[in-house]
């Protein structure tokens, strides 16, 4: 074998700076650039949202006005007197007495009864005369001075804030422009109670008893249908205003006080009605310069 040539090693020595040099231009030359870079587009999101306004709420319905009751009870204080005041203040509901002033003065129970119906929050008092015509009615009635005085002397002795009234034994309305008479003889005190300064509250439905037993007819359920009724076929003096009577003697016993509770606790669920005092009624109370004429 014939040794290596000394040609042959000397050529790759002399090739290595070449390849060296070769290598070193091509990364040069693809070097990247340096230019400045400009700002960079903003991101684009994959799903773009969409900002939605909440949807508004329908208008609310306005609010039915609601018909309005007025609890009124007659020819008190008597023996079914302490029953009502008694259920009432429980119950926690607005009641006029409209009161007889010849009975607060009958006996001490009786005037005791008057003071317990003045300390009740839930109570008002109102004039149903001093006699109650004594049951004669058409004579009462035909001396209208004489009907103003009897008034004026229960408004008097039992010093009454109120000046509304209820005419006995009558259903007459003069309240504001409000007239009505059920017996056109009883017109002309009606008018002089008026002129007098009184304003005449009767009733739209009643609670009827029995005049014998003194027990009352119509159930609670009876009572709440009729008033319904009542207010359905508009047969009210003004609309959406219900003046209900009753009698205090009707309560008096135990089974009768039962139906008067159950009445009320009924009725205080119905949210379409509301009770009010009697000196609410529209028109009952005339201005604060309105004072009672006097003679």
């Amino acid at each position: 074998m014939e040794p290596a040539s000394d040609d042959e090693g000397d050529t790759a020595a002399a090739a290595a700076p070449r390849l060296l040099l070769f290598v070193t231009f091509v990364l040069f030359c693809f070097q990247p650039s340096s230019r400045p870079r400009g700002p960079e587009p903003p991101a684009v999101p994959l799903l773009a949202s969409v900002r939605r306004e909440a949807p508004k709420p329908p208008p609310a319905k306005p609010r039915k006005p609601k018909k309005k009751i007025y609890l009124t009870f007659d020819d008190g204080p008597n023996r079914g007197t302490r029953n009502v005041l008694d259920i009432v203040a429980d119950e926690g509901v607005p009641v006029s007495f409209f009161l007889v002033g010849e009975h607060v003065f009958d006996s001490r129970g009786q005037r005791a009864l008057f003071d317990s119906l003045k300390a009740c929050p839930h109570v008002e008092l109102c004039n149903h005369s001093y006699s109650h015509a004594h049951h004669r009615y058409t004579a009462y009635y035909a001396a209208p001075d004489s009907v103003v005085a009897d008034f004026r002397r229960t408004h008097d002795s039992l010093d009454l804030a109120s000046l509304v009234a209820r005419t006995p034994g009558r259903n007459i309305w003069r309240i504001d422009s409000l007239r009505a008479t059920d017996l056109k003889g009883s017109t002309a005190a009606a008018d002089s109670l008026q002129r007098a300064g009184f304003a005449l509250m009767g009733w739209d439905a009643e609670w009827h008893f029995d005049h014998k037993t003194y027990n009352v007819v119509q159930s609670a359920e009876t009572m709440l249908r009729q008033i319904d009724s009542v207010f359905a076929g508009g047969r009210t003096k003004r609309p959406g205003h219900l003046v209900l009577l009753a009698h205090d003697q009707a309560y008096s016993a135990s089974a009768d006080s039962l139906e008067l509770r159950k009445f009320l606790q009924e009725l205080k669920k119905k949210e379409d009605y509301e009770l009010l005092f009697a000196t609410e009624y529209p028109g009952a109370v005339p201005g604060a310069d309105s004072l009672l004429v006097k003679k």
